[in-house]
């Protein structure tokens, strides 16, 4: 006999591990914007002649438009489901990478990366993934959203290595073309595994969101929203800091293009690591402690970078970096789920990735900025761990404030049982 409502193709079912496989697939396939770009920055940057802090602009562009695109592309998979975005984003990346490829100049080819590939491309494929998977767990929310969450960093342990290959072999033009046309042919059918409408909450789902305090940690919405974006922005302008400019900082040293995209595989690969066990931790001790712990592991890997710059301890070092804050990121949509209804999941989700990449395009402009005035990245590492200290200082605060709100209603329970 056919089981009927969430039992049967909903929360924890079959599909709805079928459904993670695809948003994993097409979150790791749709990310290759965030990280083509990092990896063509030197042949740009010399094709165009222009000085480091200009050459950083696309990827600035892209995390800006990720930014506004992540808000919109929530709201309207809140609104229409989960495909229309991933459909509007899967043509988008194919259009962009194709005028990204024509680009006449370094102005042309940043516009046209912030908004084809950021707003309406890699945004589409990011935040409203993560929001729409995590209506479909209850049980193991905190492993599916670390799963579709790694889906960006699984894209930078694959891609990086391929571009680099091909800008050797074909030029950057060429692989722009051959990254746009592989989106489109990969991710199509991937999104018609997605047309299922989001199911009925389970009875243990229901309860739970029931139980949303209208001030969540005695907060106003809204406040709460803010500050969670305030130490995004934060720990993420320090996460840029080796991301972004790990293939300049390798081409600076000697070291050549094609150890530093070795690097940043490297550094991602073991933040697809973190992320999974970050997933697993969230599920049992929350999502503010779990960010907390990662910003704290963030803050000791990023000073690494000061002490070492010898090839054998780049290599080391980049690892120990996306071991520790690979769990950051798909805390802020766990931290969102707790303490917001699931009605309003794609657009706060979306809001607090969006707040990540904001960090990320400034800290990525930021470090390109202090290269050009500092001649080299020292500066760049130092105001990376002055923001992560923000970070830190916000979730703590959070934290404490839901330890206290916990002991009361303890407290509370133990007066009512007596």
């Amino acid at each position: 006999m056919r089981q009927s409502g969430w039992m049967s193709g909903g929360i924890e079912s079959r599909h709805a591990w079928v459904r993670l496989a695809a948003s994993l697939a097409l979150s790791t396939i749709g990310s290759v914007g965030m990280w083509s770009v990092v990896v063509v920055l030197p042949a740009v940057q010399a094709e165009f002649g222009t000085d480091r802090a200009t050459a950083s602009l696309p990827y600035t562009s892209i995390m800006l438009g990720f930014v506004a695109g992540g808000v919109l592309m929530g709201r309207l998979a809140d609104r229409r489901g989960v495909v229309l975005p991933v459909l509007v984003g899967t043509a988008s990346l194919g259009l962009g990478y194709a005028v990204t490829a024509a680009s006449p100049s370094m102005l042309v080819f940043a516009l046209a990366s912030g908004a084809f590939i950021g707003l309406a491309g890699a945004s589409a494929v990011f935040s409203p993934l993560v929001a729409d998977i995590s209506r479909w767990f209850d049980r193991n929310r905190g492993i599916a959203v670390a799963l579709v969450a790694s889906g960006n960093y699984l894209a930078g342990a694959i891609w990086p290595p391929l571009l680099e290959a091909l800008v050797s072999a074909r030029g950057w033009r060429t692989t722009q073309l051959i990254a746009g046309a592989a989106c489109v042919v990969l991710m199509l059918p991937l999104a018609l595994l997605l047309r299922r409408p989001v199911p009925a909450e389970s009875p243990a789902a229901a309860a739970a969101a029931a139980q949303i305090a209208p001030r969540p940690l005695g907060l106003a919405p809204n406040t709460l929203q803010g500050l969670l974006a305030i130490a995004a922005l934060g720990c993420c302008v320090a996460m840029s800091m080796p991301q972004v400019h790990i293939v300049a900082y390798c081409v600076d040293l000697g070291y050549g293009p094609a150890r530093g995209a070795e690097m940043l595989a490297l550094m991602l690969a073991f933040g697809i690591v973190s992320r999974l066990a970050s997933g697993v931790i969230m599920d049992r001790i929350g999502g503010l402690a779990t960010l907390l712990l990662g910003a704290l592991l963030q803050a000791v890997a990023l000073a690494l970078y000061l002490p070492f710059d010898g090839l054998a301890a780049l290599y080391v070092v980049s690892a120990v970096f996306g071991l520790f804050q690979g769990g950051i990121v798909p805390a802020y949509a766990f931290i969102v789920r707790e303490y917001f209804p699931p009605s309003e999941a794609g657009t706060r989700v979306g809001i607090a990735i969006s707040a990540t990449l904001a960090g990320m395009a400034l800290g990525g402009w930021l470090s390109g900025v202090m290269f050009d005035l500092a001649g080299s990245y020292r500066a760049a590492v130092l105001n990376g761990l002055a923001w992560n200290v923000l970070c830190v200082a916000i979730v703590a605060w959070l934290l404490r404030r839901a330890l206290a709100q916990d002991s009361v209603a303890d407290a509370a329970g133990l007066a009512t049982r007596g």
